[in-house]
């Protein structure tokens, strides 16, 4: 497991949501042997004109002090060790830019969809995944079983496909996980329907072949991130995986597509972001399709 490194960012502005993030992030923490660090952001926007500068030292020193109270609390509990980090600022740049300077494995936050209940959800999530330069994992909803039993691939045709499975395969032999992969068919093209069972089926064969214990679904409908949410309920899915780049763009620049939005702000289910890496980077070539 070379390609993990041993940090973990989880944001915490003490709502429910990101300390429900930070009990995700004890088992991953543990197997990739992995400190975590606790981040709140203080927003310039909270800051009124007359704001005193004695008033601000003392609210920094409060949101400290809660800090490294869960942190000492997180590593009596766990077992690992946890830092806290207090920045000031915008939330998603704040995150990078600590993710960035701790060489992050990983971003494990707390969010609620599009819903703006409070700073680390919404539209700064969805930044944080776009941005971010590690993988992003998304928690909404309130109960979520221990471990990662199953992990939902969807797959498409684009080249960031190979990344994914690499990711996947990576994380089931990490938590002892079934990888069940979908393939949406939402066109009746026989060229494209024949091409994606054929990839299907490879990387199907590649997976098996590493031992990686591995089902295949082919799913029709419309709506691309319904029926991977659907069908991600129906077996009990732990973990759903997802690129934030849209497959259909010929842009170098990086951004969350239509389905992959609403696929994090329509599951409970925990859902981990990748962002692809760069083209001569992608070196997984065990099967071509």
């Amino acid at each position: 497991m070379a390609s993990f490194r041993n940090h973990i960012l989880v944001p915490i502005d003490f709502s429910e949501q990101s300390l429900i993030a930070l009990g995700q992030s004890y088992n991953l923490a543990r197997l990739t042997k992995a400190d975590i660090t606790l981040i709140n952001i203080i927003e310039d926007s909270f800051h009124l004109p007359f704001f005193q500068k004695k008033e601000d030292k003392t609210l920094e020193k409060k949101i400290s002090k809660e800090l490294e109270k869960l942190a000492h609390e997180t590593t009596e509990k766990v077992g690992v060790r946890v830092f806290t980090m207090i920045s000031h600022g915008k939330v998603y740049e704040e995150i990078q830019k600590a993710a960035k300077k701790l060489k992050c494995s990983f971003i494990i936050m707390g969010t609620n969809g599009s819903v703006g209940l409070k700073k680390f959800i919404g539209s700064n999530a969805l930044r944080v995944i776009r941005e971010s330069p590690c993988p992003v994992i998304t928690i909404k909803g309130k109960k979520h079983r221990p471990g990662c039993k199953n992990i939902v691939v969807p797959l498409d045709l684009s080249k960031e496909t190979k990344e994914k499975v690499h990711n996947a395969m990576e994380f089931a032999q990490l938590f002892g996980s079934v990888i069940h992969l979908v393939t949406v068919l939402n066109t009746d093209d026989e060229f494209i329907v024949n091409k994606l069972k054929r990839q299907m089926q490879q990387v199907f064969n590649h997976i098996q072949g590493e031992s990686v214990p591995c089902t295949m679904e082919f799913l029709h409908g419309d709506d691309v991130a319904e029926e991977v949410i659907s069908y991600s309920k129906k077996i009990k899915a732990d973990l759903v995986m997802i690129m934030t780049q849209d497959e259909s763009t010929w842009s170098d620049l990086m951004f969350i597509s239509n389905s992959a939005q609403d696929i994090i702000n329509g599951t409970e289910i925990p859902v981990i972001s990748i962002k692809p890496k760069e083209k001569k980077d992608l070196t997984l070539s065990a099967f071509e399709y």
